[in-house]
């Protein structure tokens, strides 16, 4: 149970950390044209589709947990995760639910995102109901990477959103696609997102977004207003 919900953790901050793509653009000079480029490109941009690697880093172990996988988005609020290292697992999130499936333990978890989730940090800026240069304090960056051309901020929230204590994030300079994306909370926790092979505008085939388990599958609902079936299949999740 412990381990699970290590994984529970590391994929909410994968949904939040997911939300920072963006389409093509132009580079900004200041940390501040750089912020506002990204806000744009958030709002222009309807869907995305990427391979990405995932790096958690806790003050308990020495060596940081890796994942990769596949990304999808599309607006308005449809997302999903498709984890095939260290283990397949798949992260769905709609009409404002949570739902994680893990083959291997036969187990579907699903949580309801309270409006105080949903309303903070970089889930409301890619809805479009906050803007950077008005939620986060912003400032150059500097930190390692192997990708030449691209800029680097540092966006701190202005108020305390309990849990998030700065974010860093890598942009191409020339299409503004987010490369990297890295929250620190304040536990001393990070969570690092490594993104390549981006594609934006994509039409994704039907199915996407619907997750299917087979019969038997245990469903576990962390909260009582999660009301909807979950349809059972007999051969594969749908993707």
């Amino acid at each position: 149970m412990a381990g699970m919900i290590k994984r529970r953790k590391i994929l909410a901050a994968a949904a939040l950390a997911g939300l920072l793509f963006t389409g093509s653009g132009t580079a900004g000079e200041t940390p501040e044209a750089t912020a506002r480029a990204v806000e744009q490109k958030l709002r222009a941009v309807s869907s995305i589709q990427a391979e990405f690697e995932q790096l958690h880093f806790s003050m308990s172990v020495s060596a940081p947990m890796r994942g990769k996988g596949r990304f999808y988005f599309q607006k308005p609020d449809l997302m999903r995760w498709e984890y095939e290292e260290p283990e397949k697992q798949v992260f769905l999130y709609t009409e404002g639910v949570f739902q994680f499936y893990i083959p291997d333990e036969n187990r579907l978890i699903r949580s309801r995102v309270s409006r105080e989730r949903f309303e903070s940090e970089i889930l409301s800026l890619f809805t479009g109901t906050r803007r950077l240069t008005e939620t986060y304090r912003i400032e150059e960056a500097g930190f390692p990477t192997e990708n030449r051309g691209a800029d680097q901020i540092m966006l701190t929230p202005l108020e305390d959103n309990g849990e998030l204590a700065y974010l860093l994030l890598e942009t191409d300079r020339k299409t503004r696609n987010i490369l990297k994306a890295v929250l620190f909370d304040w536990a001393g926790t990070k969570q690092e997102f490594r993104f390549q092979r981006i594609r934006t505008g994509q039409r994704f085939p039907e199915g996407t977004f619907v997750l299917d388990v087979p019969p038997g599958t245990e469903i576990l609902d962390e909260d009582d207003i999660i009301r909807s079936p979950v349809k059972p299949f007999a051969a594969e999740i749908v993707y």
